[in-house]
């Protein structure tokens, strides 16, 4: 806020919120305070108001390990409880990653708050907070390791003692007669009751305790709820059994353990698949030098720690080491690799005043870097929180499967209960369905109940257990996220960022591709190529009675070339610099004007010791009243060249025209090509007047009549608008502070990484390497994830389609219920991890996935 009217929009902005009772904010303090009604109007809803005013509030968004998750309904849960604490802005809670990423004001709000919210909404956070210097990535490397091993040793403790009831259940199924009816004069029944019981409270108490509190804590059914029911309803109706409070000889202790035996075998290898899917991050980051070789102010060299490295330290970088942070060579050259950043395979060659990116590997030379990015500033640091980010916002398709998840417990939990009365009630009637289903004989357990051999009320208690244990909404909870994930992954380790899941999603749907020409399509390296001193009306001396012209030498292109870079040395333009650039390379050393006046989208006006200077398009000099006419076919004759042109005028006098020449890249015909043989239809805007535009369209090979030129900056949001007021889905790529409205207004907005920070804030997508063929690349990645995706969804969905209704005919027993229960979520999983080793330099469909 600059003043008190700032304070008054911002006022004027909230106060109109419904649900915002009183408003204020302080321009003295930078300060606001605001009462409001949660059920109304949410803390969001006020920063975007601020933001949308012009103003930012103050906030800080953290990442927090979660551990206990079991499934996407735990992740909602913990959402929810995240959401609800006060000072929490947005919460995203991911249950692939283990993770949650809220934003929060700091405020109102802490971390130990949050870490709150997560415990009482029955979850374990991963702390920060315990004195320990350590990495949160490392923390919740650590959190994951130790529940991968807690899992496994739960595992091998439940196998040992279920492996002696799985094989009374074999003796008992095939009638093999090897087990007594006791031992050691001890029952079968209380042997296998003893085996069972330490099953049941180890290995069973993590599910009990998780199941209540998302009963009675978050008043939702997870998945802990279903194994609960399933493996406590096998246990205690063989107690009752044992006990003889029921006359029956069936004991169902071993399916009991066997279930929590398989559904703990599946955690373990869920939890390992999902570490295996966050290895690209963690490879990214130990790419990281530990430490870095700082040059003193006497010259002498010591290695310290990366972390004690500071903004503007010299370091030295030796043949074979990582540079240790983003910075700038001021002495030296070498090739170096920056495959792991961008993707590019070929070294890149620095010398002093290049740019070099931390993380990436000196191959042949000795570089100084100036340090200029240190920490989390570092790119390398940029690119991990923007995947982290990303597989927090996950695709739309996301919330279908959230909205099944929502409803998928309960519906399974009044499914088993109808069916086990069913099954109580008409036993006959269903059993001589079942029997003339060619699928009894996977278990059998049909036909048992019309042969007597199984009472009633225990076969409609195994419909009960074997219907509640074969539905897993976990698999469906799995199946965006993981993919989401690696395809993530997969596009950072190929250069190409994406914001969110969404905007992976949203990729694939672009019908257009709209590029921004200069730094986008041409290298956006300008270089004079071209002065002509135009003629004048007395053959060299002024025609204007008392002009200035009348005292100055011979207009050559000399003069010409003087007076444009001496009204142009106050500008940052590249066109303008090209100028300076190249009239110092031809000798000529510009003087600094005395008034200077960038004029947006037409050029500059300036002052300087020859007199009043315009160098600019027509529209700059009609409108100061050139007369541009006399210029016109040298202008024709260097814009059909693919040139920029620029008029030059003194004291209202044409003097001269200067053109400048952008090389358009290697790659982008190419890219064009490929894009159109997608069907997409390519654009180009650019300031540029119509036949430059014209010819570097037709280097690329855009048709004429997709050209948009002479579009100033602030039209540019304007012209995609254009483009997509039929409906169509357009993808701007830029590189420049001028294409942000664009690239924020476009379907997706796409930043060539070489381009600006504000370009790269306003895209949904970057690019890192300066490459516009890497836009196929990106819609590859998008396609090919979506492709997974659909893949994941299928599964989940389709293995609860077929085995619900077996399971409630009575055609599967409980322990391979949970089995396969176990199995769906673990098979998801391996799915997404194939598609690790996916390539976007070759086309998804032709890989039949």
């Amino acid at each position: 806020m600059s003043c008190a009217n700032c304070a008054a929009s911002i006022e004027d902005a909230v106060g109109d919120l419904e649900g915002v009772s009183s408003v204020s904010s302080n321009y003295a303090t930078d300060e606001g305070t605001v009462e409001f009604d949660t059920s109304a109007v949410s803390l969001g809803e006020i920063y975007d108001a601020i933001e949308a005013a012009g103003y930012g509030a103050a906030s800080e968004t953290v990442t927090i390990g979660i551990t206990d998750m079991s499934c996407a309904n735990c992740a909602e849960a913990s959402e929810e409880a995240l959401e609800r604490a006060p000072g929490v802005i947005a919460a995203d809670v991911n249950f692939a990653t283990d993770e949650a990423q809220v934003r929060y004001n700091p405020a109102d709000c802490t971390k130990a708050d949050l870490y709150e919210a997560i415990e009482n909404a029955g979850y374990t956070p991963v702390r920060d907070d315990d004195g320990e210097e350590m990495s949160s990535q490392e923390r919740q490397d650590m959190a994951r390791n130790d529940e991968i091993r807690r899992q496994r040793n739960l595992t091998l403790f439940g196998a040992a003692l279920s492996l002696p009831l799985l094989v009374f259940m074999a003796d008992h199924l095939f009638s093999l007669g090897l087990i007594p009816e006791s031992v050691a004069g001890v029952g079968i029944g209380w042997v296998a009751f003893a085996l069972a019981t330490p099953v049941q409270i180890l290995l069973g108490r993590e599910f009990y305790e998780n199941a209540y509190s998302s009963l009675v804590r978050n008043r939702t059914a997870n998945m802990d709820v279903l194994i609960a029911l399933g493996s406590s309803t096998a246990y205690f109706y063989s107690v009752a059994v044992v006990l003889d409070l029921i006359a029956s000889e069936g004991l169902y202790f071993d399916t009991a353990a066997l279930i929590l035996v398989f559904i703990t075998l599946g955690n373990y290898l869920e939890a390992r698949s999902k570490g295996q899917a966050g290895d690209a991050i963690r490879e990214l980051l130990a790419m990281e030098a530990d430490t870095a070789t700082v040059i003193r102010d006497d010259g002498t060299e010591e290695e310290i720690p990366l972390d004690e490295v500071d903004v503007g330290d010299r370091l030295k970088v030796r043949p074979g080491e990582q540079i240790p942070t983003d910075g700038v060579v001021v002495d030296g050259e070498s090739a170096v690799d920056e495959s792991m950043v961008t993707g590019e395979s070929v070294p890149v060659e620095k010398r002093e005043g290049d740019e070099v990116i931390g993380s990436t590997l000196n191959e042949n030379g000795v570089l100084v870097v100036e340090a200029r990015k240190v920490g989390s500033e570092t790119a390398i640091q940029q690119i991990v929180q923007t995947v982290k980010e990303a597989q927090s916002r996950q695709p739309e398709i996301q919330n279908v499967a959230d909205r099944i998840s929502a409803y998928f417990v309960p519906a399974v939990i009044v499914n088993a209960l109808l069916w086990g009365v069913l099954w109580y009630s008409f036993p006959e009637t269903l059993g001589g369905f079942v029997d003339t289903l060619p699928l009894w004989g996977l278990v059998a357990g049909g036909p048992a109940v019309l042969g007597g051999t199984i009472p009633i009320f225990e076969f409609a208690i195994v419909v009960f257990a074997s219907a509640v244990l074969i539905a897993c909404p976990c698999a469906l909870g799995l199946a965006t996220p993981a993919a989401t994930m690696v395809g993530t992954s997969i596009g950072a380790r190929n250069g190409v960022l994406f914001k969110g899941g969404d905007i992976l999603e949203r990729v694939r749907d672009v019908d257009s591709v709209v590029f921004d020409k200069t730094g986008t399509l041409t290298k956006g390296e300008m270089q004079l190529t071209d002065v002509v001193a135009l003629p004048q009306a007395d053959g060299g001396e002024a025609a204007t009675d008392g002009g200035a012209l009348e005292s100055e030498p011979e207009i050559d292109d000399q003069f010409v070339l003087d007076i444009a870079a001496s009204a142009e040395r106050g500008s940052e333009h590249p066109l303008a610099q090209a100028i300076v650039e190249g009239a110092r390379e031809r000798g000529v050393d510009p003087e600094e004007p005395e008034a200077f006046e960038n004029v947006p989208g037409h050029g500059v006006r300036a002052r300087t010791s020859h007199g009043e200077v315009l160098v600019g398009n027509r529209k700059l000099l009609e409108d100061e009243g050139v007369d541009p006419e006399p210029a016109a076919d040298t202008m024709a004759q260097l814009e059909s060249e693919g040139k920029t042109a620029m008029l030059v005028s003194l004291d209202g006098d044409l003097i001269g025209v200067l053109a400048n020449a952008d090389t358009v890249k290697d790659s982008a015909r190419r890219a064009v090509s490929d894009l159109r043989e997608r069907g997409l239809d390519v654009w180009m805007i650019t300031g540029d007047n119509e036949r430059t535009a014209r010819a570097v369209a037709d280097q690329v090979g855009i048709d004429p009549d997709n050209v948009m030129a002479e579009v100033l900056p602030e039209d540019k949001a304007d012209a995609v608008a254009e483009i997509q007021a039929d409906g169509s889905r357009a993808m701007m790529v830029g590189d420049g502070v001028n294409d942000a409205p664009a690239l924020a207004g476009a379907y997706v907005g796409t930043a060539i990484g070489s381009g600006t920070d504000v370009a790269i804030e306003a895209a949904d997508v970057t690019l890192m390497r300066d490459d516009p063929a890497d836009v196929l690349k990106s819609i590859r990645i998008s396609e090919a994830t979506l492709s997974k995706i659909k893949q994941n969804l299928v599964w989940a969905l389709g293995y609860n389609t077929v085995m619900i209704p077996l399971a409630s005919l009575g055609l599967l027993q409980p322990v391979l219920a949970a089995a396969a229960m176990a199995a769906s979520s673990v098979s998801v999983l391996t799915n997404s991890l194939l598609f690790r080793g996916y390539e976007p330099d070759e086309d998804y469909s032709l890989l039949g996935l």
